[in-house]
C-alpha cells in the first residue's frame, strides 16, 4: 500500500448507505477497510475490488471492539476517515422495551465505542476525517420512534462536541454529521409507509460529495432540508399534540 493513497475505514459496510458509499469511495481510489457483523458480504467486497479492501467482523454492541477497529487500521495501513454507518431503528408506538433497549445499544454505546476509538486514534496521528450517518429524525423528538430520535440527536450532540473539544486541543480532525431523510433500505421495510423515500445510490453521492467538500452538517436532500428548517420552528406545546 503506497503511503500517498487515501484510506478509508467504513462500519456498517456490509448494506445499505454503508455499501454503497464503500463503493463509491473504491471508485474514487481510496482503499477501504470495511466492518459489520456479516463478514460474508464483506468478503464479497473483497473479491470484488482485489488488493483494496480490508475486511473485519465486528459488532458494536460488544466488549472490545475498540480493539478490533484499531487491529483493522493496522492491518488496512492507517485511517485518514472514518465512516460510521452502522445502526438499528424502528417505528416503536407501544415503546416495546427491548426494541427501545436494543437501539440505545447499538446508537448510542456501540457508537460512542467507534467514534470514540476513532477520534483517539487520529488524534495520536494528528489528523484525520470522522463522518457519521445521523439522520433528520434526530432534529426532533419523533414519537413513532423514541429511541433512534433519541440516539440520533445522541450521535448529532457527541460528534458536535468532538469538534469543539478538538478546535481547542489543535487538532486537524474534520467532522462531518450527514442526515439523510428516509432512505429506500432495509432498515425501512417493515411494513410502514414513508414519505419522500430517497434512493440509496443518490445519498450515498451526496455524502461522498459532503464528504470530500468537508461540510460540517448536510442534511439530505433539499426537501429534507426545508422541512427539518420547518419543523424546528414549530414550538413545543405545538409539537407534542402532532399525530405523525
Amino acid at each position: 500500500m503506497q503511503n500517498n493513497e487515501k484510506r478509508a475505514i467504513i462500519v456498517g459496510a456490509s448494506s445499505g448507505l454503508g455499501r454503497e458509499v464503500t463503493k463509491l469511495l473504491l471508485e474514487r481510489g481510496w482503499t477501504v477497510g470495511v466492518a459489520a457483523r456479516r463478514i460474508e458480504r464483506l468478503e464479497e467486497l473483497a473479491a470484488e475490488y482485489p488488493g483494496k479492501v480490508t475486511t473485519c467482523a465486528i459488532d458494536v454492541t460488544r466488549e472490545g471492539c475498540e480493539q478490533q477497529l484499531r487491529e483493522l487500521i493496522e492491518r488496512h495501513g492507517g485511517m485518514d476517515l472514518l465512516f460510521y454507518a452502522s445502526g438499528i431503528g424502528k417505528q416503536n408506538r407501544t415503546l416495546e422495551a427491548e426494541t427501545e433497549l436494543r437501539t440505545v445499544e447499538t446508537n448510542g454505546l456501540g457508537f460512542a465505542r467507534i467514534v470514540g476509538e476513532a477520534y483517539r486514534y487520529m488524534a495520536q496521528q494528528g489528523h484525520g476525517h470522522i463522518a457519521v450517518i445521523s439522520s433528520i429524525a434526530g432534529t426532533k423528538g419523533l414519537g413513532p420512534a423514541p429511541s433512534y430520535s433519541a440516539t440520533k440527536a445522541f450521535q448529532g450532540c457527541y460528534i458536535q462536541a468532538l469538534e469543539q473539544q478538538a478546535h481547542a486541543r489543535g487538532l486537524d480532525i474534520c467532522f462531518t454529521d450527514l442526515r439523510p431523510g428516509f432512505v429506500d433500505t432495509d432498515l425501512l421495510n417493515d411494513g410502514n409507509k414513508y414519505p419522500m423515500l430517497l434512493s440509496p445510490t443518490r445519498v450515498a453521492r451526496e455524502m461522498v460529495w459532503a464528504i470530500e467538500h468537508r461540510k460540517h452538517v448536510r442534511v439530505i436532500d433539499w426537501r429534507w432540508r426545508i422541512v427539518t428548517a420547518l419543523w424546528r420552528r414549530i414550538p413545543r406545546p405545538l409539537w407534542r399534540r402532532l399525530k405523525l
